[in-house]
């Protein structure tokens, strides 16, 4: 039963559970108005027979006749008297009923005895006796009764009437839960259409309209806002694909030709001069290792920020790590003057990837820095500063250093794959610091990291 409800539609399963609500709650009100209007009714009754007595003229005939005469009016009640004698006469026309224990032990001054009794014909009683008072001689004690149909008769009039109302309630409140149903889920048909729209087509554009501040319109404009997202992802790396394979494509041209070259010579027997092969032979390694580097900076970038192999955030030594990328750095920029001052300074990030980043910034001021010039480092209050004496970047350009494979028009003849700046930036940010360049007074660029941190390595846990 349980499986069949889960199969049908959410807009079904809410009337049916809309309808069940009803149901029980009008079956609680239907049954609880019928029992306590029940025990009313059975109350008011006992309270009218105990307060019911009949005359002593009707007494002293119903003892004369004993049952044999005629009822001067008719009565709904029931008029029994037990003789002293124990002889028992009922009104006439009435059917007797039985004598109780409790009739036979009636005292005079008590209250009366209630108690049900069923009459010869079949039918049942309730019956109030109570002790004669002495004003007739020879009455032992006077019952009287009423029909329990009297009562009886009403209350299922009254349940039929209840079952009817809770069927049409139950009814009603079925066709409107459908209703409420199908208007309240109309958000989520849209949404569910979209949904199927976007599977079927991966047409990302799909925007949901959301209004008001309810739950529907919570999830809809958080769905407009992962279809936004997805759009803006998908964009970036169809972007990524085409930069990537632009990129590609010059070193790839450079090697293929100089391949291309060598074979050539090998095929026809036609020896290159030692100097022009050198030459074929080193550019192909110069265009192979740029390959290289380029494939690197793209797994990095291709890389999610939470991406399981990234390592766990450290604490790490600021300082130090500057100090290694400056190592590096004087090996790539040979000729080169490095000004180093370096404060201690620990943040929290991961280590291969902050030194990567570090190593690209410093590689980018290397590469720009004329011959015989100096770079200057600086780690100063959590604040590292990367200076160059080179040519400069302009002002328009400034704004688009830290996009993928943007690269300087008077830098397209450099090695690079205009990727280097674009890690630094993702590496800092991710660790919570920013990154920026700008123009230096004097001429040059200055490259400013500011991640937070302290000065002193927090306590090993």
């Amino acid at each position: 039963m349980i499986k069949r409800f889960k199969r049908l539609p959410l807009r079904s399963r809410l009337a049916l559970l809309s309808a069940a609500a009803v149901a029980i709650a009008v079956a609680a009100v239907a049954g609880v108005s019928w029992v306590v209007l029940k025990q009313q009714l059975e109350q008011q009754r006992d309270t009218t027979l105990t307060n019911v007595r009949p005359a002593d003229d009707t007494v002293m005939e119903l003892l004369r006749t004993c049952g044999k005469g005629q009822m001067p009016y008719p009565s709904p009640y029931t008029v029994q008297i037990i003789t002293t004698r124990g002889t028992v006469c009922t009104s006439p026309g009435k059917s007797s009923f039985e004598v109780e224990s409790q009739d036979l032990t009636v005292q005079p001054g008590e209250d009366p005895v209630l108690h049900n009794a069923r009459a010869k014909n079949g039918q049942e009683m309730r019956v109030a006796t109570t002790a004669g008072n002495g004003n007739v001689p020879g009455v032992y004690a006077v019952s009287i009764a009423q029909p329990a149909s009297d009562i009886d008769k009403p209350l299922n009039k009254l349940a039929l009437v209840l079952v009817f109302t809770a069927g049409v309630g139950v009814v009603g409140a079925a066709t409107a839960g459908l209703g409420i149903a199908r208007a309240g889920l109309r958000p989520v048909d849209r949404l569910t259409d979209a949904v199927e729209h976007i599977a079927r087509t991966e047409d990302l554009a799909v925007r949901i309209p959301a209004e008001g501040d309810d739950e529907i319109a919570r999830l809809s404009r958080s769905f407009n806002s992962m279809t936004a997202a997805l759009a803006s992802s998908r964009d970036r790396q169809q972007q990524l694909i085409a930069d990537a394979g632009h990129e590609l494509r010059t070193p790839l041209t450079s090697l293929r030709t100089n391949i291309d070259l060598l074979v050539r010579s090998e095929e026809t027997g036609r020896a290159i001069p030692p100097e022009d092969r050198k030459a074929l032979l080193a550019s192909v390694k110069a265009q192979m290792t740029e390959l290289a580097a380029l494939i690197g900076d793209l797994q990095e970038l291709s890389r999610p920020d939470a991406a399981p192999d990234s390592g766990p955030l450290q604490v790490i030594a600021l300082h130090e790590a500057a100090g290694r990328a400056v190592e590096r750095a004087r090996l790539r920029g040979s000729g080169l003057d490095f000004d180093v001052r370096l404060d201690p300074w620990f943040v929290r990030a991961e280590p291969a990837s902050m030194e990567r980043a570090l190593v690209n910034l410093l590689d980018n001021a290397v590469k720009f820095s004329p011959p015989g010039g100096t770079v200057e480092i600086t780690l100063t209050n959590g604040e590292l500063t990367v200076r160059d004496h080179g040519p400069g970047i302009p002002a328009d350009e400034l704004p688009h250093v830290f996009e993928r494979f943007w690269r300087s028009p008077s830098a397209r003849s450099l090695p690079g794959s205009g990727l280097g700046l674009s890690i630094v930036a993702r590496t800092v940010r991710s660790a919570g610091g920013d990154v920026s360049l700008r123009a230096a007074q004097g001429g040059g660029t200055v490259a400013s990291v500011r991640l937070p941190g302290a000065t002193t390595a927090p306590p090993a846990l």
